[in-house]
């Protein structure tokens, strides 16, 4: 199995990702949306911080 890296344009897309789904959720929280929008964003939100916290990122 090849080990998993990830490159900085990865990287940086997933951080991007990350913050536009935190944002989103912040919105629907404060507006008292739909819950299933919370659980969409908020998993989006913490599974690309999550990559980017475990995975190791190629700086080469």
């Amino acid at each position: 199995m090849p080990e998993l890296i990830l490159s900085p344009a990865v990287a940086t897309t997933l951080f991007v990702l990350a913050c536009l789904a935190g944002h989103r959720y912040r919105r629907v929280w404060k507006e008292e949306g739909p819950r299933w929008q919370l659980w969409v964003s908020g998993l989006i939100a913490a599974s690309c911080l999550l990559v980017l916290a475990l995975v190791p990122l190629s700086v080469s």
